[in-house]
Order: structure tokens, then sequence, then C-alpha cells
């Protein structure tokens, strides 16, 4: 077994493909960088384990661990460490290790990675519609530098990237769900040519932080990001609740307890902002932009669901 692993590891690193994967990843990198210090934004390090980190919506197998006497998990996202410091530094970005153990059917999608990078940023005060704004420079910043500076490199892969127009085109997550049915985020995938929003996705569907529209009860002032071509998913993020007991009444429907995110809620106390921030998944950014179809062709040690990596 690990010499077969070892065998196949060593021909992807030495492919072409992989090269350029990564230099499409140090270019957009950089170029969100930019983007995000050139709106005021302050880079923080990211929190790799914690003793509180995102419950998620779906399971996923938990890597826990024990150090003096205190239990941690590695980070599935940094959304509570985001929502913390943001009070106290407006505009903060990070590019964050995320552990997300998903189970081995996740390996179908050709879009999950055990182990991912998130450009994961918060801004205090700011509404969705702000982060939506931010979001489509980003990823269209993002795509143009690659047009402009890998010409070559896109020929070689035989990609022809189109440079989406802004403002994306918007979807209400149920309208969507009732014209296409339950698979609607693939089907519009495949059908658009350019990124678009769902927005206003039901509290069932999302974790407890997102905020509740407060004219639409049930309903988030959240959004997902797709790419077309049956890419799927880029950006998932929206307005965070902040009056702890609006936090708590959540926290209790998802059926979680309030020692679960003890260290949050104590700080939540004190009392919270508005905020609201996204995360983009790099991988998957390099993957639409390059046209692969599995996301481990972007990743040089890619961990993929159910399988044994190096």
């Amino acid at each position: 077994m690990q010499e077969i692993v070892t065998t196949e590891l060593r021909e992807h690193l030495k492919g072409e493909r992989l090269k350029i994967a990564l230099e499409v990843n140090t270019l957009i990198r950089r170029k969100m960088s930019d983007i995000l210090v050139k709106h005021g934004f302050l880079e923080i390090p990211p929190v790799i384990f914690s003793s509180v980190t995102d419950p998620l919506n779906h399971p996923v197998y938990d890597p826990t661990f024990e150090y003096e006497g205190s239990r941690y998990s590695l980070t599935k996202s940094m959304i509570f460490h985001k929502q913390m410091i943001v009070q106290e530094i407006p505009k903060i970005y990070t590019f964050s290790p995320n552990v997300r153990l998903e189970t081995a059917d996740k390996a179908k999608s050709g879009r999950h990675l055990l182990e991912f990078t998130q450009l994961d940023l918060e801004m205090l005060n700011a509404s969705r519609e702000d982060a939506m704004k931010l979001g489509e420079e980003l990823i269209k910043g993002a795509i143009e530098e690659v047009v402009k500076k890998l010409p070559d490199k896109l020929a070689i892969l035989n990609r022809k990237l189109r440079v989406p127009e802004t403002p994306f085109k918007t979807y209400r997550y149920t309208e969507a769900k009732e014209k296409y049915g339950d698979d609607f985020e693939q089907k519009l995938s495949e059908l658009e040519v350019d990124p678009f929003w769902i927005i206003d996705i039901p509290l069932k569907e999302r974790e407890f932080y997102d905020r509740e529209k407060d004219d639409e009860k049930g309903i988030l002032r959240d959004m997902d990001l797709m790419y077309p071509e049956g890419f799927n998913e880029a950006i998932s993020g929206g307005e965070r609740e902040y009056e702890i007991e609006r936090i708590k009444e959540r926290v209790l429907a998802k059926g979680q307890t309030f020692e679960q995110f003890k260290w949050f809620l104590d700080y939540a106390e004190e009392g919270l902002q508005l905020s609201s921030g996204f995360g983009i998944g790099i991988e998957r950014l390099v993957r639409y932009i390059c046209g692969f179809k599995r996301i481990e062709d972007v990743h040089p040690f890619p961990k993929t669901p159910g399988k044994f990596s190096i």
C-alpha cells in the first residue's frame, strides 16, 4: 500500500499540472491580500487548534486531543475567533488551515479535502451586502490576475477562463429549490457561466452563529457564492448573531450545549457588535481557475476523504 502511494505521489509531484496550480495559488493569494490591505484589513495568524471550533451543519469525524488536562479540537474554521477579534480590530483576514475529517462519500464530489486553506475574513458593523461586494471584488480580482499574468499556463491547460461581470446574479434559496429541486445548487452551477449568489438560506440548513432576519423568521442573512461550470461552492458566509440571548436560543435549537462553546459565550456575554464575513476555499478557487476535475490535482499532498494519504 505505502509503496503504491509513494509511487503515485512522486508522479504527482513531477507533474506540470501541479506546478501550474501552485503558480496560480501563489498569484491569487498575493492579489487577494493586496485587495484586502488596500481596504484597510490586517492579517492575523491562524488558529490551528482550540477549545472551541465550528460545529458545522453536517457530520464529520471530530479530531480532538488532550493537553495538560484540557480538551482541544483541530480548527474546522476560525468563525468564533474572527467574531471576537473583529470587535477590537474592525477588518481582519487570515489564510487559515482547516481540518475537516469528512466521511468517505465526500470523495465523489471532487471538491473535498480533509485539510485545506480558507481565506477567512470578518468586518465589524458590516452587512451581508458589504460582504458580498467584497467577495465579488476578490473573486473577480483573482481571476483577472491569472488571465493577465498566466495566459500561457492557461493555454497549456486548455483552459478558457471567463472574467465575470459584477454584480453577480443572486438567487433566493427557497425559490431556487422550488424551481430546480433538491439538487438546485449543482444544477444552477452547471447552467451558469459566471459565479452567482444563493442568499436567504433557511435556519435549519446552517450553524447557530448565522444571523436570523428580523422580518422573516427562520431565514438567515447569509449567502453562498457558487462557481459556474459545475464547480459548485466558492464562498460561504453572512452576518453573525451578536445578541447573547439570540445566540443562546440558537445553540439550544440546534441541540447543542452551552458548555461546547463556553469560551465564546463568555466573551459574548460582555457584548458583541454586528459583524459579517466569509471564507473562500483556496484550493477550490485554484481548481476552478485551472479547470481541474478533481481538487487533489491542486495540492502537492492532498488528503482525500476515505483514502490513506502521506
